[in-house]
């Protein structure tokens, strides 16, 4: 079905090919034994009846939320249409009763938040659904910290004597136990958006539900700490990209398991550390289930303190680069202005060969010198046309031409999907790698390509009735 994940980009770390729809197997896996228990008689199966307005919200909204990554596995979509769909699942899940009314204060009364709940609600479900899908990163690290994650909860669940929860939590450990074979360095399998936007949701909802019963001091705190890596992970995340000038939900290579790599670990070392990590702050978050007010803001400022002392040994608080990140920005910035501006040229293009011209125009802002575009299924062509290459100002061949010490990249059309639909780019300034920034300028153009270029088939089928051309994005 082509659902693979390609390597496309200096962000990834597994260079090559890997198949990415290794959410399904964990989704059908959590649900089989929980659905199972419905239609068998038994104590278990009555509970599950007794709850079953929060066990069929839970069970449905999963199925919602995995439904939404395996679309995005297949075809790809915008971050505007996920958050879109995982507001309105959300949503759906705070009327069902999964819902978070007190805001945690280890000092004095919590913060009752009233109206203001669903928002929260809302921002909690769908911010570790992401958080989640942020973190996927390395072999078996996004499989790990949920299991840690769905561990500490099922630990919170035991101890409030909810069995329902533990069912829930029960099923999707043992699901990613059995992925996690497959799926620890060197993986032969990726859960991909299905998998790690399922883990997120079902996450975030049982961790309020399991924290209902909690005392208010903790009732916040606990699934905060429980999920502390990967939401610690997309809060540096959106700070980094803000201050780079970078859109805040593009992909980069900075996250927590890319520190750790730069730091001279291997693969498996980083995701062991990280591990680690994903315990102390769970262990953390079951000793606040035992713990008064004073022992509560203890327990937290010990883990903060832990935390303040990880950020500085991984560089994020490295003030030193502050004027580095500032140049940085500017430049960024730069050049997406600039492929907006050769993306108003692609929406005038009346053809490919338009199309090339403005192309060549984004070359320079990207720091290229060489440029081709090779068009084939999108194009509407069974091969690459004499728009296909450029140097400077001249048209060169079919190919890119290789010149000593140029570093090239290519990058496919359709998203992380190789084939005759891509463009290459050629370095010559002595870079060793496509920094980031470039990455998703070029990323934005190919955007703006494609989108011409299903505009410009449309015109092309209404001008000619009998021929249709079938175009998947």
């Amino acid at each position: 079905m082509g659902a693979m994940d390609h390597a496309l980009s200096a962000r990834k770390v597994h260079g090559r090919a890997v198949p990415r729809l290794g959410g399904i197997a964990i989704a059908l896996a959590f649900y089989a034994p929980l659905l199972a228990l419905f239609f068998v008689s038994s104590e278990v199966g009555r509970l599950l009846w007794e709850a079953r307005l929060q066990t069929v919200a839970l069970l449905l909204g999963s199925l919602a939320i995995a439904a939404l990554g395996v679309y995005d596995d297949l075809n790809g979509s915008r971050a505007r249409t996920k958050f879109s769909v995982q507001f309105v699942i959300a949503g759906l899940t705070y009327w069902a009763g999964y819902r978070i009314d007190v805001i945690v204060n280890p000092f004095g009364p919590g913060l009752q938040l009233g109206w203001l709940g669903l928002p929260f609600t809302m921002l909690w479900i769908a911010g570790v659904t992401n958080a989640m899908n942020l973190i996927d990163g390395l072999d078996g690290l996004a499989g790990g910290v949920a299991l840690i994650g769905v561990g500490t909860t099922f630990a919170i669940a035991g101890i409030n004597h909810d069995p329902v929860m533990l069912l829930f939590t029960a099923a999707l450990a043992g699901a990613l136990l059995g992925f996690l074979i497959y799926n620890f360095n060197p993986a032969t399998i990726f859960m991909g958006d299905s998998g790690s936007m399922f883990l997120g949701y079902v996450l975030a909802t049982t961790a309020i539900r399991s924290n209902q019963k909690s005392s208010t001091a903790v009732a916040l705190a606990v699934p905060i700490m429980a999920l502390g890596i990967p939401i610690a992970d997309t809060l540096l995340a959106m700070g980094r990209r803000a201050l780079r000038g970078a859109p805040l939900f593009s992909a980069d290579r900075g996250h927590i398991h890319h520190r750790l790599m730069d730091l001279g670990l291997s693969h498996r070392q980083a995701v062991l550390i990280i591990y680690g990590g994903a315990i102390v702050l769970g262990g953390g978050a079951v000793l606040l289930r035992f713990s008064n007010s004073l022992q509560s803001a203890l327990v937290l400022l010990g883990e903060a303190a832990l935390v303040l002392l990880a950020l500085r040994v991984l560089g994020y608080a490295d003030l030193s680069k502050a004027h580095e990140t500032l140049s940085e920005r500017r430049k960024n910035l730069d050049m997406r202005a600039a492929v907006r501006r050769v993306g108003q040229s692609m929406r005038a293009a009346a053809t490919p060969e338009d199309l090339w011209f403005a192309l060549r125009d984004a070359a320079a802002p990207l720091g290229a010198s060489a440029v081709a575009l090779h068009l084939g299924r999108l194009g509407g062509r069974d091969g690459t046309g004499p728009w296909s290459v450029g140097f400077g100002d001249v048209e060169l061949s079919s190919e890119l031409v290789e010149i000593p010490g140029m570093l090239r990249a290519r990058y496919g059309l359709l998203v992380e999907r190789p084939g005759d639909d891509h463009i290459d780019f050629g370095w010559t300034d002595g870079r060793t790698q496509v920094d980031r920034g470039t990455e998703i300028a070029i990323e934005l153009l190919c955007d703006h390509l494609v989108v011409a270029l299903e505009r410009i088939d449309r015109a092309r089928e209404s001008r000619d009735s009998g021929k249709f051309v079938a175009l998947r994005r």
